[in-house]
C-alpha cells in the first residue's frame, strides 16, 4: 500500500480543509507519500477559545486511533496544536501540529518570527504555546486582525487585515519572517509574502513538508 499522509482539520469548517488541501497540492509529487486533507465533523465552526481546544482532543484521538494502520503520519491542521501529545501516545507514527512545525520551520528562516492571529482572544493561548516550546525570545510580536475563522472566506477584508498586520510585525516590531496563525488563512500565503517582501510561512504546509520527510525516511517516534 501506498504510504499516505493523513491531515486533520479540527474545526467542521469544510472551507477551511479546502484551502488546506490546495496548500498541500504543491507537495503532492509521482512517488510521494499521498496526502489527504478530511474535516473533523464533530469539531466546532472554528477553533478560537481554550473550551474549543480541549473539545476536539476526544474526537481527534479516535479519529487517529480508528485510522492508525491506513496511514503512515498525522497532521494536526490547527495553530492550537489540539491532543497532539495525546495523540502522540498512541502511535509510534509520526504525528505533527501545525504550529509547532511552523514555528520551528520560521526559526530556519528569519531570527525573530511575527505571528498574524485571528482573533486578540487567541493571543495568550499561542503565547502560552511558544512559552513551552522555549522560544519565546525569538518571537517578535503576535497581531491579530479580528476576524473569526468563518470570516476568512471574505478574501478582500482577510488579506487586507493580514497585510496590515504583517506590516507592522515586519516595521514596527522588526520581525524578518511570518508565521500564518490559522490554517484558514492557507491560500494567503504567497500574495502575503510578495507584499511583505520577507519569507511567510504557512503552517499546514510546513507540517506537511516534516511529515514527508519523516515517511521517506522512515523516522517514528522511538
Amino acid at each position: 500500500m501506498t504510504d499516505s499522509i493523513l491531515v486533520i482539520n479540527p474545526n467542521s469548517s469544510v472551507a477551511v480543509t479546502r484551502g488546506m488541501d490546495e496548500a498541500c497540492a504543491a507537495l503532492r509529487s509521482p512517488g510521494g507519500p499521498g496526502i489527504e486533507c478530511v474535516t473533523l465533523e464533530e469539531g466546532p465552526p472554528g477553533i478560537e477559545t481554550q473550551q474549543h481546544v480541549d473539545s476536539v482532543v476526544g474526537p481527534l484521538a479516535r479519529m487517529v486511533s480508528e485510522h492508525e494502520k491506513r496511514y503512515s503520519a498525522f497532521v494536526i491542521a490547527c495553530f492550537s496544536d489540539p491532543g497532539l501529545h495525546s495523540v502522540r501516545e498512541l502511535t509510534k507514527k509520526p504525528v505533527l501540529g501545525i504550529a509547532e512545525c511552523g514555528i520551528l520551520t520560521a526559526l530556519t528562516l528569519g531570527h525573530r518570527f511575527g505571528v498574524i492571529a485571528i482573533l486578540r482572544k487567541s493571543i495568550p493561548r499561542h503565547l502560552r504555546y511558544i512559552a513551552a516550546l522555549g522560544v519565546n525570545d525569538r518571537l517578535a510580536a503576535e497581531l491579530p486582525i479580528g476576524l473569526g475563522v468563518t470570516e476568512l472566506s471574505d478574501t478582500n477584508r482577510t488579506f487586507g487585515r493580514m497585510r496590515d498586520a504583517g506590516e507592522k510585525l515586519r516595521d514596527e516590531h522588526g520581525a524578518d519572517v511570518i508565521v500564518m496563525g490559522c490554517a484558514g488563512m492557507a491560500s494567503f500565503r504567497k500574495p502575503l509574502q510578495d507584499a511583505l517582501g520577507i519569507p511567510v510561512v504557512e503552517p499546514t504546509q510546513a507540517a506537511v513538508s516534516m511529515a514527508i520527510g519523516r515517511v521517506k525516511l522512515g523516522w517514528h517516534a522511538g
